[in-house]
C-alpha cells in the first residue's frame, strides 16, 4: 500500500473512532419533526415564527418565509435588541447587522447599517442584486436607498431614555440574557427538506462605534449547508466569531453528529478557549436535513421558537455551566 493511502485510511480510522460515542450516545432532548418546521430565538421569536408560517403558507417559498419573520422582530420597537427600537452604541447610534441564506449557498449580508428598518430585506437585495456578499456602513446605506428602502430615525423614545441612564456612568458590561445579545435567528425547513435562514440584531448595546457582531458574518451567525443542515447563534458576538461557531456546528452534522450534539460540543469548546465564558452568555440552535433539531447555551435562560403544523411552542435551551446543579 502507498504511503499516501496508507497516512489517509489511518486518519479517516481515527475520525470514526472519534465520531464513534457521538454516534452511539442517546439524547432524550433530540427530535425528529415533521416537515415544515421554523425556529428562532428567543421569546420575540414566537410571533416571527407564526408570520414566517403565513408567508410559508401563502407563497410556498422559505426564503420569503425567514425573511418575512424576522422583519416582524425589526420593526418591533418593542424588541430592544432588533431594528427599529435597538438599543444603541455608546454614542447614541443604532446600527444594524443582518445576514440571509438560501437553500443554493447564496448569502446576503450587511453590517453598521444605520436608518433602515429591516436589514434583513437588504441583506436579501445585496444577495440578490449584487456580486458580493455583504455591504457595510454607508455603502450599505446607499444601496438600501437606491433600492427604494425609507431613511428613518430608529433611535425610540425609550431607546433614548434608557441610554440617557446609561451615560450617567457610562458602565459597560454584557449582561447575560438581557437585550445586550437578543439577536434573532431564525431556521426554516420545507417538505422537500429544502433550508433557508435569517439573522439580524442592533448588537450589543453601548458598544463601540462602528462594532459588528458575530450576525452578519457567513459561518459565525449564521450558517446553512442545504446537503447537511443550518444554525444561528446569539450571545456575545466575538466569542462566536472566534470560534466560527455555526459553520462548525454544521460541518460536525456533516460527520455524523446531531444538531443537539453539535450545540453542545461547540458550547464545550467555547468554555475551553474563552477563559471568560462565565461572564457572557452564547446560545446555538440547529437543525438538520431530517428535521432533527438541538439547542445548547452556555448559561440558562436561552429560549427559543418551535413552529410546525401541528405545534407552535417556547422551549428552554440545555445549558452548561448550570448543568451540575440542574437535574433534568
Amino acid at each position: 500500500m502507498k504511503r499516501k493511502t496508507f497516512l489517509q485510511r489511518i486518519a479517516l480510522g481515527g475520525t470514526g473512532m472519534l465520531l464513534a460515542p457521538k454516534l452511539m450516545a442517546t439524547d432524550s432532548f433530540q427530535t425528529v419533526s415533521r416537515k415544515p418546521l421554523i425556529l428562532s430565538t428567543w421569546d420575540h421569536g414566537f410571533v416571527s415564527n407564526e408570520q414566517a408560517w403565513n408567508t410559508l403558507m401563502t407563497t410556498n417559498n422559505m426564503l420569503d418565509a425567514v425573511e418575512q419573520g424576522v422583519r416582524v422582530a425589526e420593526s418591533d420597537p418593542k424588541v430592544s435588541s432588533v431594528g427599529y427600537g435597538g438599543l444603541p452604541d455608546r454614542d447614541g447610534n443604532v446600527t444594524l447587522d443582518a445576514c440571509i441564506m438560501d437553500s443554493n449557498g447564496n448569502a446576503g449580508a450587511v453590517s453598521y447599517l444605520q436608518y433602515i428598518k429591516n436589514p434583513i430585506s437588504v441583506a436579501r437585495q445585496v444577495m440578490e442584486k449584487t456580486p458580493h456578499i455583504m455591504l457595510s456602513g454607508e455603502g450599505a446605506l446607499q444601496f438600501a436607498l437606491n433600492n427604494g428602502f425609507k431613511k428613518e430615525d430608529l433611535l425610540t423614545p425609550e431607546a433614548l431614555k434608557r441610554w440617557e441612564k446609561w451615560r450617567e456612568t457610562s458602565d459597560y458590561k454584557p449582561v447575560i440574557n438581557i437585550e445586550n445579545h437578543d439577536t434573532i435567528g431564525m431556521l426554516g425547513l420545507d417538505e422537500n427538506g429544502n433550508l433557508a435562514a435569517a439573522c439580524t440584531t442592533s448588537g450589543l448595546a453601548w458598544k463601540m462605534h462602528g462594532r459588528v457582531g458575530d450576525s452578519p458574518i457567513v459561518g459565525a451567525g449564521l450558517y446553512l449547508d442545504n446537503e447537511v443542515g443550518a444554525a444561528t447563534a446569539t450571545g456575545k458576538g466575538e466569542a462566536v466569531i472566534k470560534e466560527a461557531g455555526t459553520a462548525i456546528i454544521v460541518e460536525m452534522m456533516r460527520h455524523g453528529y446531531t444538531p443537539q450534539q453539535a450545540c453542545e460540543e461547540m458550547v464545550q469548546r467555547i468554555v475551553a478557549k474563552q477563559k471568560d465564558a462565565e461572564d457572557f452568555q452564547v446560545g446555538f440552535l440547529a437543525i438538520n436535513k431530517e428535521g432533527q433539531y438541538g439547542a445548547y447555551a452556555l448559561h440558562k435562560g436561552f429560549r427559543y421558537a418551535y413552529h410546525s403544523e401541528a405545534v407552535k411552542e417556547m422551549k428552554d435551551s440545555r445549558h452548561h455551566f448550570a448543568d451540575v446543579k440542574d437535574t433534568y
